[in-house]
């Protein structure tokens, strides 16, 4: 089991600039809804948004204690016009 404390420093190691909001989807500890926000994002497809993420969290995700991961993921400019 992993909290959603880790999972938010272990993006944050990776993404420094990165506002990141972890909602635990069922309260078991293992299956989480991440929203990020980071400049990074700037200039890349989805799919490599997504892949900086697995690659914060690929320890994590490795041994399954992260069992299922849904990401939203957004610039701060398109966060912004979202909200």
């Amino acid at each position: 089991m992993i909290s959603p404390q880790q999972i938010e420093e272990m993006i944050k190691a990776e993404l420094p600039d990165a506002q990141v909001q972890v909602q635990d989807l069922t309260g078991g500890g293992d299956h989480y809804q991440v929203t990020v926000v980071s400049s990074q994002f700037a200039g890349k497809g989805l799919v490599q948004q997504h892949q900086l993420i697995y690659g914060a969290l690929r320890q994590a995700m490795s041994t399954e204690a992260i069992h299922a991961l849904a990401l939203k993921t957004y610039t701060p400019e398109a966060f912004a016009s979202n909200s």
